[in-house]
């Protein structure tokens, strides 16, 4: 198949979504509305949508009493698990407006390197879009141990569009492109495309999340736009207010093209 071109994202029939832990938690949860949104607009033309959010950890803490992200892994899970009940409900609470429902789905990394657990969750994940249902993916915190630490799902979001063949990967943080070097620092220009292969030579690329609730950068963001596009995923980087005209096909962010033939779902490898 053809690899999506940016001006065709309209057109596009399968999209992953990503979002971070600090666009939609604290003072960012109003965020939410807007990116369902964004999300039903692309749904209601038809497209097949699936969202990776993270944010229940982040969403958990307060519940917890917590002012900042626990250290500990106990205390980590259970803010999972407490913010993963109260972020989905945020999300269907949202999509009710739409008539839309979402279906949970929690993974690990492992699930997907398991050729058993990928074939469940792949033969569940076609069933949910079959039916019309938004899937909301997010790693299995209460559980995971040195996932949880995880590039805030960067890497499971290019794992899932793997997993469902998506034709299109947005990856959405706080940030709105990626640039030649941290955008607050002097001389910082917007990359507004990436060429299949293009070993971004001479752009500083940093790893720290920020906001201190997630966990990703723009490092895991380009290691992950480089495991979907060379499964033939394109990729668009930008940030969470931006998603309306990211899903429209508007020039924004920082667009990733992908190898030059598409895979398949069952083509395309566990892990890149």
């Amino acid at each position: 198949m053809t690899p999506l071109r940016r001006e065709e994202v309209p057109e596009a029939t399968r999209i992953v979504v990503k979002v971070g832990s600090s666009s939609i938690s604290g003072e960012n949860a109003g965020q939410i509305g807007a990116l369902v949104d964004a999300l039903a607009a692309a749904h209601g033309r038809g497209a097949e949508v699936v969202l990776v959010s993270s944010g229940a950890i982040a969403t958990g803490m307060p519940y917890l009493s917590l002012d900042s992200r626990p250290d500990d892994l106990a205390t980590q899970q259970a803010a999972a698990s407490v913010g993963q009940n109260v972020l989905i409900y945020r999300y269907q609470d949202s999509l009710r407006r739409y008539g839309i429902v979402a279906g949970q789905v929690l993974l690990t990394a492992g699930d997907l390197e398991n050729a058993t657990h990928r074939s469940n969750a792949q033969r569940a994940m076609e069933r949910l879009l079959g039916l019309r249902i938004l899937p909301i993916v997010n790693e299995n915190d209460t559980v995971a141990t040195h996932e949880i630490r995880f590039g805030d799902n960067d890497r499971l979001a290019a794992l899932v569009a793997q997993l469902v063949g998506a034709e299109l990967l947005v990856l959405l943080s706080d940030v709105d492109a990626l640039y030649t070097k941290p955008p607050h620092l002097p001389g910082a220009e917007r990359i507004a495309h990436v060429a299949y292969g293009d070993e971004l030579a001479g752009v500083e690329i940093g790893s720290v999340g920020r906001a201190g609730v997630g966990t990703g950068g723009a490092e895991t963001k380009v290691s992950a736009a480089r495991i979907a596009a060379e499964a033939g995923t394109s990729v668009l980087i930008t940030a969470t207010p931006l998603v309306e005209q990211a899903l429209a096909g508007d020039d924004v962010g920082t667009w990733f093209a992908p190898a030059p033939g598409r895979h398949t779902a069952d083509e395309a490898s566990p892990l890149a």
